[in-house]
Parts: structure tokens; sequence; C-alpha cells
């Protein structure tokens, strides 16, 4: 497993700083903390609306709130910091839990036409990005104008697919499981056309981004939601303090890996 840390910024013969990205390094590692970090956001946007009882509007302002602050400091920090990165990762999919949830249940627009305005606002984000830098490559990702807009494609896209997974469930009928394998047959898709073919590979990682938040969204709901729905009905703030715990293993193991290269 490749290394989850970034390497100081190199200085030349001149003095000059070289800053390094802050984004972390897209390995296995990445991809399985991805998963868990969705599958918490979900949980945790589930704890504020419905265990809390506060409600989709409420929640919304308190994740948006707690995301800008996280953002702000990720943006503003000088180099990449990993707990930092996947707490922004987890605040995005807690966020987008609300927007995707208040979208369908408090404006009445439906997983469905919600999935399409948000997939809108994505393609519109990647469109302008790729329209200033020409590129659309998260390793690296120096500027900040740039890291700006990855970080409003990780909010369209985290909100996206909150708004396909629970389109499997309550639109299409699937169960929670059967949800989680139809987006798990996606991921493994991706993967393929990864290894087997010549698919741009910028494009498969966004592809890949999508599709493991409606895995995460999922999972959290078959731990959470309760019997009679087809869920474990372990309780929202537990389940979240137990993927908290595996987000927490996994990044330190991938970080003593890397000090051991």
């Amino acid at each position: 497993m490749a290394s989850m840390t970034r390497f100081e910024p190199a200085v030349d013969t001149g003095g000059r700083v070289h800053p390094v990205s802050k984004i972390a390094e897209v390995t296995l590692a990445f991809w399985i903390l991805k998963i868990i970090a969705t599958t918490l956001g979900e949980m945790s946007g589930d704890f504020i609306a419905h265990t809390m009882n506060l409600g989709y509007v409420v929640g919304l302002s308190i994740t948006s709130t707690l995301l800008l602050i996280v953002l702000t400091l990720q943006i503003r920090a000088d180099r990449f910091h990993p707990a930092l990165f996947w707490a922004a990762i987890v605040a995005t999919t807690t966020a987008g839990t609300e927007v995707s949830d208040l979208m369908d249940r408090t404006l009445g627009l439906g997983y469905v036409a919600g999935s399409v305005i948000l997939a809108t606002g994505l393609l519109a984000t990647l469109a302008v990005w790729y329209y200033r830098d020409r590129d659309l490559s998260v390793d690296p990702i120096i500027e900040k104008d740039a890291e700006i807009m990855f970080w409003i494609a990780v909010v369209f896209s985290n909100s996206l697919g909150t708004a396909f997974g629970d389109a499997l469930v309550d639109v299409v009928g699937f169960s929670y499981v059967q949800g989680a394998f139809v987006t798990a047959g996606i991921i493994a898709v991706v993967l393929l056309l990864h290894y087997a073919t010549k698919v741009d590979k910028t494009v498969l990682f966004w592809i890949a981004f999508i599709f493991t938040r409606p895995f995460g969204a999922t999972f959290g709901d078959f731990l959470t939601k309760p019997l009679a729905s087809g869920g474990l009905d372990l309780g929202t703030l537990q389940a979240s303090f137990v993927a908290l715990a595996l987000l927490a293993t996994v990044l330190f193991a991938s970080g003593r890996l890397a000090t051991t290269r």
C-alpha cells in the first residue's frame, strides 16, 4: 500500500520553497478511508436530523457551519495534514446528507430531481475548473484556486452520492444491502476499466469518488435504520463512534506504514 502522507515542501538551491499537494495520495488506503468517511457522514447527518430531532434545515445549518470552518482550516494550511483532510471529507459527507434529505423531504423535489440538480452542479464545477486549469487531476493539487474547486466538486459529489443511494432504496425499491451491492458493482467496473483499459484515469477517479458515497451511505443506513425497514437498528450515535474509531485506526495504520518505507 502506498504512503498516505506527503513529503515536506522541497527547497531548491536558491532557497525557494516549492509546495506540495494538500490532497491525500490516491491509494488503496484512500478509497478505504473514503468509504468509511462517507459511512460516518451518513450516520452523523442522520444523528443530527433524526436522533436529535433537529430537522433538515437546522441540521444543514449546523453541518454547513462546521464544513465551512474545517474547509477554511484545510485551505489555509501550508501543508498536507491527514487528520484535517479526512475531517474535511467527513464534513462534506455529513453536510451532503442534509442537503440531499432537505431537497427530498423538506423541499419535496424527490431524490431523482435532487440527483439531477446535484449532478448538474457537479458537472458545472468540473467544467469551470477545467476551463480555468485545463486539468482535473487531483494529484497534485497545489494552487489554492484549484483546491477550492476540488472541494466544491467534493461537496456536490458527496451530496449527489447520497441522493443516488437514497433513490436506489426509496425510488427503485432496493434494500440497503442490495443498494450497496449495486454501487459496489459500479465501483468494481471502474476498477476493471482502470487496470484493463486506457480510459482517462481522472474521469475514472471522479466516477469512483461519486459512487463510493452511495456505497457508504447505503451501508450506513443498513447499520442504523430500524429492523422493519431492513436495517440493523444499531443507533446512529453508537454506529458513528464505531465508524470514527475505524477511520482513526486505518488512518493511523497507513501513517505507520509510510514511516517504515
